[in-house]
This record gives structure tokens, sequence and C-alpha cells, in this order.
């Protein structure tokens, strides 16, 4: 989608102009790991207008492969297909960040069955590693059965598979959700969700939270990820950021993640300095997937996701601007002192 948010911490009904960003769940995770130097794809549709074409030229800026996006004609008018808009306060304060979606019709909704040829991608371009996720799922009929359609391709050509559960209450119901997503996490390697998406996707509770979820107990929470992979024995790795929010500007910030019988902690950035929210779960999980991908230890896999979520978090929009060699040197204990 294009994001559009008021400068500064501003009310969208007053703004006199919006900042544009560029984001989505699996464009976010692909875009940060091109940018750390991967080689990475994106599978979509897009309009052909001025609004498609910001969108693929903000991914090209950092190489990524965009010969997958299926285009299709722009009517003049929006009626049949169109990009998504995503407006976002970002919040201050005990005033909080919030996202009002206008992506009715999108193209990307329209997706069905047979459109993408899975079995090409998968086996004969070598994809190493599929992420995608709830969002997606959840946009309509037709991208559920595709998603099921591309993991089981994912799952016959040996691709490793990461999913981000991501429940998102003004896209579907929990029971819609449980009941598409159960179909889909036998495909899957790694699962990534916090104790809300755990709940409301696949039907898993947290014991010890109550209904705001202002607190999360680490422990229940290990208790739920142990049920979950004893219920679904593929899932080898399953991470979540631990979030804790102080205010619009602080966080407490940290994050888990389960790998073979065992929990890793991540470093606890205890105050973190907020300048914007929004991508720091897919900053974890990019971080998480970059460290996979290159034989890390699996406490520098979290350790490596949890630093580059808090980074990402440090400046606007949903995409990463951050460097491989800022995560490197604030996981070795770096300052922030500045540097002439």
């Amino acid at each position: 989608m294009i994001r559009l948010s008021p400068p500064d911490h501003q009310r969208i009904e007053y703004a006199p102009y919006f900042e544009v960003w560029v984001g989505g769940g699996e464009y976010n995770v692909s875009y940060a790991l091109s940018r750390f130097g991967l080689h990475t794809g994106w599978v979509s549709k897009l309009v052909d207008n001025p609004l498609g074409r910001l969108i693929r030229n903000h991914a090209q800026t950092v190489g990524m492969d965009v010969s997958e996006v299926q285009w299709v004609p722009y009517d003049g008018s929006g009626r049949a297909d169109r990009i998504g808009l995503n407006f976002t306060e970002v919040g201050i304060g005990v005033r909080a960040s919030v996202t009002m979606y206008d992506r009715g019709h999108t193209a990307v909704s329209h997706f069905k069955p047979g459109e993408v040829n899975w079995k090409r991608i998968f086996s004969e371009r070598g994809m190493r590693w599929f992420h995608t996720g709830g969002i997606f799922t959840a946009l309509s009929d037709g991208t559920a059965e595709v998603i099921k359609e591309a993991l089981q391709a994912a799952h016959e050509a040996g691709t490793i598979v990461s999913y981000d559960l991501n429940f998102r209450s003004k896209l579907w119901t929990s029971e819609r959700a449980i009941e598409v997503t159960k179909e889909l996490v036998p495909y899957v390697t790694v699962l990534i969700g916090n104790e809300e998406d755990f709940q409301k996707v696949l039907g898993f509770e947290v014991k010890g939270t109550d209904e705001s979820l202002r607190k999360l107990p680490v422990e229940a929470y290990k208790d739920m990820v142990s049920r979950v992979v004893k219920t679904y024995p593929n899932v080898q790795i399953v991470g979540t950021t631990l979030r804790e929010v102080v205010s619009g500007l602080i966080n407490n910030w940290a994050a888990i993640a389960y790998f073979n019988g065992r929990f890793y902690e991540s470093r606890r950035y205890e105050g973190l300095e907020i300048e914007d929210r929004v991508g720091g779960g897919d900053g974890f999980c990019s971080g998480m997937v970059y460290g996979l991908l290159n034989d890390m230890p699996m406490q520098d896999c979290v350790d490596f996701g949890a630093t580059h979520g808090a980074l990402l978090q440090s400046t606007r929009g949903d995409t990463s601007m951050i460097t491989l060699d800022e995560v490197k040197h604030v996981m070795a204990g770096g300052t922030a002192r500045i540097k002439r």
C-alpha cells in the first residue's frame, strides 16, 4: 500500500499535507533483506498508474526483483482495481498511533488461484525462502486460496516458509482467521506472531493475559508456544516481539524465539525512544530471516532481529532505512555517540 501520514504527530482530519511512504508486510521484509545485500523478490499486483509505479520505484531503489509483479490496467477511476491507501497518525504521549485503511477493491485483493506460476518461482528459479502472512491472506477468499496454493508449491519444492500471523481485526474476524490459517500452518517452518496473533489466528490462549493484552507473562507465552509446536511438529522456529508501551514515543522492546526445544531471549531495550513504531515487527522478522539464511546461531538470530526492529523504529515510514553495519554496531554494544 501507499501510506499517508500527517507530519510530526498531527491529526489526519487537520492535516494540510501528508508524508508519502510505501509499505506492506511481505514488502517490508523483502525490502530490508535487499538492503542487507540479499537477492530478494516480491510477488503482487499493481495498477499501471503513477501510484503503482511509485511502489515499484521504491522497491527498485534497493534492488528488489519486481519481475513477478503483475500489472493491471487503470480504468481511470479505480472502480475495477486500485492501489490501497493507509492513513497513519504517529502517536505521542498517551495518544496511540492509529491506522485507517482505505484499501477496498485493491488489485492485489483480486488475486485468484492459478494466476501465479509458483512452481516456476520455487523450483525453476530456486528461491530459498518464501515469506508471507495473515494480512494478505485476509484480503479476500481469493487471496486465502492463493496463499494455500503458494505454500503447497513451496513445500513441494523444499523452500523454507515463514508466516507472520499478523491479525488485523479490520480485515477479518478471529473465527474466519482460525478457519483459514489452520490449513496453512502445516506448510510453515518459521512462525511469527505475538500473543494476540496466536489467540485470534490459531486459537491458542496465553494463560494470565486479560482482554487488553497489556502485559505478556513470558512463561505463559512459552507454554503456549510449546503447545503450538506439539500440535504442528513441522513448525521448527517460533518468534515474537515483546513490546511494552510506556507512551507513544517510549516503549520497552525485546524479542524471543523458540528452536529445538529451547527458548532464546534477546537483549531488552528499556525505554526505547520511538520515532515511528510501524514496521517494527517486520524489522524483527527480516532480521531473524537474515540471521537464519546466514547460518547464525539462534541467539544471534533473535538478537539481530530485535536490534534491527529497534533501529527501524528510529526512522519514519514502514520500510527499513537501517544498514547492516548499524545493526552489527548496536549488537556489539555500540552507543549512539556521534560519529565524526
